[in-house]
């Protein structure tokens, strides 16, 4: 046997006890003195000339030192047989004999692994080619569990557009082409509009003591649909019975004819409030509301009225809204233009005119065709801002948000300082049950005091680890938003005036002075001007 790590001998020679150490051969690995002073342990060797342990570790030629007077006539071979925190993986470590020593037997082995209640897992080809021919102080695997495999989550195919930020068309000057909008999602009577994939559960798996290993959970999904639509004998497709719109609100399907309003909302109408797509030819007059879980589209006016959509919202003309009218869809909204509105969307907005609003909108603020002009009240949105012309020659005060929210910052640094905390008290409590563990490993029996003592600091480990998922869940989820609120901006594509106030994330400026072609952008903690 040639031995490529560094090893060591017992050597027994008139009742005195050495170590004969060999260095590594190429590529071979050196020795730990922790492992040398492991193995005297075990023989019961205590005292020694440290210094000359640690030199002779380290040495280039073969060299034996003196330890101490020999405790016995002869020492055999030794196996070490570890098992990794997780119950997952069995190394061992061989020690040679000194002369006259026996040799390690199949039995041997097998004694140990019993005693370790290890069951599971062991490579016998492994064991018998070590048993052949070994090399000393060098780490092999012996044995492994099965760890559980991955399940697949349940899926939804759906078969329409479910894109909130599918954008309408624009016409050669940059207008949006209203009667060509193509955003709406239209279905026909017995067309197949989604399908689910169920999911596939894990397989359990087993430690090398034996214990199943749950996998884990897989998420499960249903189909989840309103009137109009039929579910496949299956369970697993969905068929719309009706020709016309198909929308996903809130992860439910629902299909809908259109509620059709021939001319005005007013008071030959009343208010609405209809499951699922609304269609006004005419205008909306003041003080009326309509609801609809789909999308709303208006061919005239809206005015002082409110209108909430599941969906998105499209005025092709416009709204006055006279300090009172609002404008509240889950999706998208595209209006010609918003005046003395409120306006809040779960997507975009593009229009072609903002006055003395107030706008918020999860992604975007798009403002081009027509004057493309924003003056007057507060836009707020994530991503991006854009327009031709900002504020007014009159100072008219304009405020512009991008980017991430203070409180969000806030949050996120309460969020690092409570991880921070449960991280230091889990360091402290790791290092306590790798000592116990060790000492469990050598065969120490621990005092029952010792014994609750670390259950009752595994059990605290299990709950920090619990509170420390959701906190580092959340801080990952802040810090992509972090990542998007670095890429807002504000662009103006003419002109923007002074009265106008950028904010990006926690940074504002005040426009001082008529800036033309030019973009807002946070850059190394300060808003900095570029130019388009």
């Amino acid at each position: 046997m040639e031995n490529r790590n560094s090893y060591f001998k017992p050597v027994i020679e008139n009742g005195d006890f050495y170590l004969e150490f060999f260095p590594a051969m190429e590529g071979g690995k050196e020795l730990d003195i922790k492992e040398v002073i492991s193995y005297l342990s075990h023989q019961g060797y205590f005292n020694y000339d440290m210094r000359e342990l640690n030199r002779a570790v380290i040495i280039t030629d073969p060299e034996k030192i003196y330890i101490g007077k020999s405790i016995s006539a002869v020492i055999h071979e030794t196996v070490d047989i570890a098992l990794s925190l997780d119950n997952m993986l069995v190394r061992c470590r061989f020690y040679p004999a000194s002369e006259g020593g026996r040799t390690i037997t199949r039995e041997d082995i097998d004694d140990e692994l019993t005693h370790q209640k290890i069951v599971y897992g062991i490579d016998e080809n492994m064991i018998a080619r070590l048993l052949h021919d070994r090399e000393y102080c060098t780490e092999y695997l012996i044995g492994k569990g099965t760890p559980p495999t991955l399940g697949k989550d349940a899926k939804i195919e759906y078969f329409f557009s479910t894109h909130k930020s599918l954008k309408p068309k624009h016409n050669d000057d940059g207008s949006v082409n209203y009667h060509d909008l193509n955003i709406i999602s239209k279905v026909e009577q017995g067309q197949l509009i989604a399908r689910l994939i169920p999911a596939v559960p894990g397989e359990p798996g087993k430690d090398v003591l034996g214990g199943v290993l749950k996998p884990k959970d897989v998420h499960n999904l249903k189909l989840s649909y309103a009137n109009n639509i039929r579910l496949s004998e299956s369970g697993t497709e969905l068929y719309s019975e009706v020709t016309g719109h198909v929308s996903l609100v809130q992860g439910k399907v629902f299909v809908s004819g259109v509620y059709e309003v021939p001319a005005d909302v007013d008071n030959s109408i009343g208010d609405i409030n209809y499951p699922g797509n609304v269609y006004i030819k005419g205008n909306v007059k003041s003080g009326f509301i309509v609801h609809a879980n789909g999308d709303i589209i208006v061919e005239g006016v809206v005015e002082g009225a409110q209108l909430y959509a599941g969906g998105q919202i499209i005025v092709k003309r416009g709204i006055h809204g006279m300090g009172k009218g609002l404008l509240s869809a889950k999706g998208n909204v595209v209006i010609k233009f918003i005046e003395g509105a409120v306006v809040k969307c779960g997507g975009y907005v593009e229009t072609e005119s903002i006055i003395q609003s107030n706008v918020s909108a999860s992604s975007e603020v798009i403002v081009s065709g027509g004057k493309g002009l924003v003056r007057g009240g507060k836009i707020r949105v994530s991503n991006k801002v854009s327009a031709r012309v900002i504020g007014s020659s009159m100072g008219i005060a304009t405020y512009i948000e991008v980017g991430i929210e203070p409180e969000k910052l806030e949050r996120y640094t309460q969020l690092q300082q409570e991880a921070k905390d449960v991280g230091k008290k889990i360091e402290k409590i790791r290092p306590i049950l790798m000592t116990y563990s060790e000492k469990l490993k050598e065969g120490i029996t621990l005092p029952p005091e010792k014994v609750h003592f670390m259950k009752a600091q595994v059990i605290a480990l299990k709950t920090l680890q619990k509170q420390f998922a959701p906190l580092n869940e959340e801080i990952n989820r802040l810090r992509m938003e972090f990542i998007e609120a670095e890429r807002a901006k504000v662009e103006v594509h003419d002109v923007i005036y002074p009265g106008v106030v950028i904010k990006i994330s926690e940074l504002s400026m005040a426009i001082k002075k008529e800036r033309q072609y030019c973009r807002f952008i946070k850059e190394k903690g300060e808003i900095k001007v570029t130019n388009l």
